[in-house]
């Protein structure tokens, strides 16, 4: 495979917002933002914050993108301003531009966490909030199974000839020391200690006590790890559902996933995923959260994603909203023993969709239980086919890719 990325579609869509409305554009970096927006928007203004000459020019003179804008912006365009978290004060330029000249902006960031700390011109409504995830299956023609469990979907290494070394430069590089730059934590060893605790306990209920030891840093030093990871988009707390009356004592601790299954792989020490392989079930279901997840927000649908489980050992992998469960099974032989967890949830909540992903060769229906191969479930799902509501006609679940 090339290094260099082709065009491929996104399932991102920004236009609708651009009619009336701004945009902030969120994703930890390489998940292809820069590429994306310049292969939708090739006529647009561009100011890349990250160039030296670009970033001091606008930092000594804010008032300069006025002057530079000045001989105004192709019809139907937007300006762009790559990198914004660099330079947070010229989003006042920017607001007064949008007052006084009704120009439209996408600001770009990977990683918001300046731009949401006090005093910052957040543009008070006139931006909406989007985000760029990794490749989905639904993006990538011929999208390979095998090589996202192990290499996952950032651009520049699901298509690398490379991928994993590529991975640990991106683990090194980016997760530790950039953010260390940023003055989120203090000391890159316990930092990264904690990063390997936590990919290899991904999934699992957060007992923070014992990530605490597993990482050789005090409790209250992981909680503001968990935060910084959330703050940066690097991975995300998934929080228990609980029922309206729930029968069963459900539990109250959040699982952690990454926002990539590849970096995660490479945090926990894992290389290599081979399918039956103890590791395989682990990263199948990091997958299909990410799926999900990114689904939701190319959705716009608003539905909470969370997980429930119970002090009795009922548990179910995902639920959506209030009426979707789903769990992930690495089998290619799904018993009656593993569908429980779905009878149990029913028991509690009414639910219209009941789904077991795994690894079985075809498609086929339990006590109303949908059990479907990977494949078939990624599919129906971007289709619009799966889990839809009034959300699924919307143009982020589109039938072509």
């Amino acid at each position: 495979m090339a290094d260099q990325a082709p065009r491929l579609p996104r399932r991102l869509d920004i236009d609708r917002d651009l009619r009336s409305r701004s945009v902030f554009l969120f994703g930890p970096r390489q998940t292809g933002k820069t590429t994306w927006l310049r292969q939708s928007y090739p006529d647009a203004p561009w100011f890349n914050l990250l160039h030296g000459e670009v970033f001091l020019r606008f930092s000594r003179e804010p008032g300069r993108l006025r002057t530079e804008l000045a001989a105004g912006v192709p019809s139907g365009r937007p300006v762009i301003i790559d990198e914004i978290q660099k330079l947070p004060s010229l989003l006042d330029e920017v607001h007064d531009l949008i007052e006084s000249r009704g120009l439209r902006f996408v600001l770009a960031a990977s990683s918001p966490v300046k731009l949401r700390r006090g005093g910052v011109n957040l543009l008070g409504g006139r931006a909406r909030t989007r985000a760029l995830f990794p490749f989905v299956s639904a993006e990538v023609p011929d999208w390979d199974l095998m090589r996202a469990i192990n290499v996952g979907g950032i651009p520049s290494v699901y298509l690398s000839a490379d991928p994993i070394e590529d991975l640990r430069a991106y683990c090194g590089n980016y997760l530790q020391l950039e953010i260390q730059a940023e003055g989120l934590v203090r000391g890159v060893e316990p930092f990264s200690r904690f990063l390997t605790a936590a990919a290899v306990s991904r999934g699992q209920p957060i007992v923070f006590e014992r990530l605490a030891s597993d990482a050789a840093v005090p409790a209250r030093t992981v909680r503001e790890y968990f935060q910084v990871l959330e703050d940066t988009l690097l991975a995300t707390l998934l929080r228990p559902f609980s029922p309206p009356e729930p029968r069963r004592k459900p539990m109250s601790h959040a699982k952690l996933y990454f926002f990539d299954v590849g970096v995660a792989n490479v945090l926990a020490g894992i290389t290599q995923v081979e399918a039956g392989s103890p590791t395989f079930g682990l990263a199948l279901e990091q997958l299909v959260f990410c799926e999900l997840r990114a689904w939701l927000a190319y959705a716009r649908n608003d539905r909470p994603l969370t997980y429930w489980r119970t002090a009795d050992g009922s548990e179910v992998d995902f639920v959506v909203g209030d009426s979707a469960a789903i769990e992930v099974k690495a089998t290619g032989s799904v018993t009656r023993r593993d569908l429980n967890g779905l009878r149990r949830l029913a028991e509690e909540t009414t639910l219209a969709h009941r789904i077991v992903v795994c690894r079985e060769p075809a498609a086929r229906v339990v006590d109303g239980i949908r059990i479907l191969p990977v494949m078939e479930f990624l599919r129906a799902l971007w289709d619009g086919e799966l889990l839809h509501n009034e959300a699924a006609t919307c143009s982020g679940v589109r039938t072509s890719v």
